[in-house]
């Protein structure tokens, strides 16, 4: 049985957390999760640790010592992922935006499809979003022709979130050189697996808005990923090239 786990990043999200949790384990394929969680105030990391009886090693828990940041979480997520193994690593959200029965597309994309990474995407035939006011979702659908546009890449979704990476990339990618922490970060992983010559598939899903909990988006992360995209674009240490 090839071994997948599905990194879910966590700051305040006591109210998602326990639901999306349960939704990836009840799925056919035996996915392993790992939440990284940013010391919570609100008490996520003791609800997962809770959990953790239950689950035994299917669910993993990684306490960092405060809020870092999205990027450094999965980044952290990724190095103790490979050190234990897994084959296929996830990224997704803790907060419904990513459907869990989703998650089986994504693998069979790597398993069957010949991708090395697959991207849950929302702007490609059959791929959609619910529950976004209109502005947001114009924001995010030109911020992703703005990043093909300036590095020259046929990624319809450079933002998504949801993804899933064969091993191999995460060992070949120089994963010291990404710095970036919001949207940036997503952009980066993508353009530095391209780079390396790794083959990228996106996958049509339904994007919804969280329900439960605040939104961890801010001003800063959306300039860090404007900028961000000219720097990938123009400084070759920031590809992350092996």
């Amino acid at each position: 049985m090839r071994k997948a786990v599905v990194i879910i990043p966590t700051y305040n999200e006591k109210d998602n957390i326990v639901r999306i949790i349960e939704e990836v384990m009840r799925q056919d394929f035996p996915f392993h999760v790992l939440v990284v969680d940013d010391n919570s105030p609100d008490g996520t990391g003791d609800i997962v640790a809770s959990l953790q009886s239950k689950y035994s090693e299917r669910l993993q828990l990684l306490r960092r010592s405060g809020k870092q940041g999205l990027g450094t979480a999965y980044l952290a997520g990724f190095r103790e992922s490979l050190s234990k193994g897994y084959e296929y690593i996830f990224e997704m959200d803790a907060d419904f935006s990513h459907s869990p029965s989703d998650l089986i597309k994504l693998l069979e994309a790597c398993t069957d499809g010949g991708a090395d990474v697959s991207i849950g995407s929302r702007y490609v035939p059959n791929g959609k979003v619910e529950n976004w006011p209109f502005d947001r979702v114009l924001i995010s659908y030109f911020a992703s022709v703005y990043v093909q546009v300036v590095l020259w890449i046929n990624i319809k979704d450079a933002t998504a979130g949801f993804v899933c990476y064969h091993r191999k990339v995460l060992e070949t990618l120089n994963l010291d050189a990404v710095k970036f922490v919001g949207y940036a970060f997503q952009i980066q992983m993508k353009y530095a697996a391209i780079r390396n010559g790794f083959k990228l598939i996106e996958v049509p899903i339904t994007f919804r808005d969280r329900t439960m909990g605040q939104s961890k988006m801010s001003m800063s992360i959306f300039k860090e990923a404007f900028l961000g995209v000219l720097k990938l674009r123009f400084n070759k240490k920031s590809w992350a090239v092996s």
